[in-house]
């Protein structure tokens, strides 16, 4: 903990400003930019993106640190109709997070047609006695006289803590959007060092990396039906290697995530080796190996093994 931080928790009697810290829950429904968002908040790739709805499995905690306070963020998979376990198991994450934190973001995209997703979540929050900050995000993207119809059109649904327009992308209103969140959390003391960034292990974030690309590349190909497994992680003195393993639910999705003479792994494995290299902060030996698993997304036992359980909270 740095001496301004304690002195900001133990002087707030002499009338400094305390120091705030507490969790706000990123929601919404599925590709609204939860995950770009949160990665712009704390400046550094954590969580994953794509333009695939539902890419986002886990809870996903990550940190933001300054001299007013410390914000958790929980970025939570998209709220959405779930058509299997491992659907039934993100729905789960997402809607039993808004009742453990101090401040929930919902995410929604510019327009003034609120739909049945919307409604959904709209009940939920309803139910809830926290906070609730709308975020409107993707403004880039519209005619700034625009945005106002927009405010008015969910205003009217559930009474807002705040109302913050915001660009992810372009980085737009983060800032407003940061000092707002502030003022809905508790006085205390941080929860974690200031150099942190993410709660989640190296190895998790590798397999997540890993699994962006391989959605990037296959594009409409392949269902969501893939996971990533890291079978091995050596450190080196200059060197990373890793060991990974691309499931899917079908011989014939194998055959298209290899590709022709291994082109399509190859590719996948490349793009993955930069971003995990920036990660990790070193050279990266990546081998990655496909395997089938049928129907996984509905087994309980594979669901755990590659890291979603229903059951944990945390």
């Amino acid at each position: 903990m740095t001496d301004v931080i304690k002195n900001d928790i133990q002087n707030e009697d002499q009338g400094g400003t305390p120091f705030k810290s507490g969790f706000a829950a990123l929601i919404g429904r599925p590709n609204v930019g939860k995950s770009t968002l949160m990665n712009a908040l704390i400046g550094q790739k954590i969580a994953i993106t794509s333009k695939k709805p539902q890419t986002t499995r886990n809870r996903i905690r990550t940190v933001y640190t300054n001299e007013a306070g410390q914000i958790v963020f929980l970025d939570t998979p998209g709220i959405h109709k779930a058509k299997n376990k491992l659907g039934d198991y993100m729905v789960s994450a997402a809607e039993s997070t808004l009742s453990e934190v101090d401040v929930i973001l919902w995410l929604v995209e510019p327009t003034d047609y609120i739909g049945a997703g919307e409604r959904h979540i709209i009940e939920e929050l309803k139910k809830t006695k926290t906070p609730v900050i709308l975020v409107i995000n993707k403004i880039d993207m519209v005619k700034k006289e625009l945005i106002l119809t927009y405010i008015d059109a969910y205003r009217k649904e559930l009474d807002f803590a705040e109302i913050v327009p915001v660009s992810a992308l372009k980085l737009d209103g983060l800032q407003i959007l940061i000092d707002c969140i502030m003022k809905y959390l508790p006085c205390g003391a941080p929860f974690f060092d200031e150099d942190t960034v993410t709660d989640q292990p190296v190895r998790q974030i590798v397999a997540e990396l890993i699994r962006e690309k391989a959605l990037r590349c296959l594009e409409e190909e392949i269902p969501h039906g893939i996971a990533v497994t890291i079978e091995q992680m050596k450190y080196k003195k200059r060197l990373v290697d890793i060991e990974a393993v691309i499931v899917c639910e079908r011989e014939s999705h194998k055959g298209i995530i290899i590709g022709k003479q291994g082109a399509m792994l190859k590719k996948i494995g490349s793009l993955a080796r930069r971003d995990i290299e920036e990660l990790v902060e070193k050279q990266v030996n990546l081998k990655l190996w496909v395997r089938v698993k049928k129907d996984w997304r509905d087994s309980d036992y594979l669901l755990k093994n590659f890291g979603y359980n229903p059951e944990e909270k945390e």
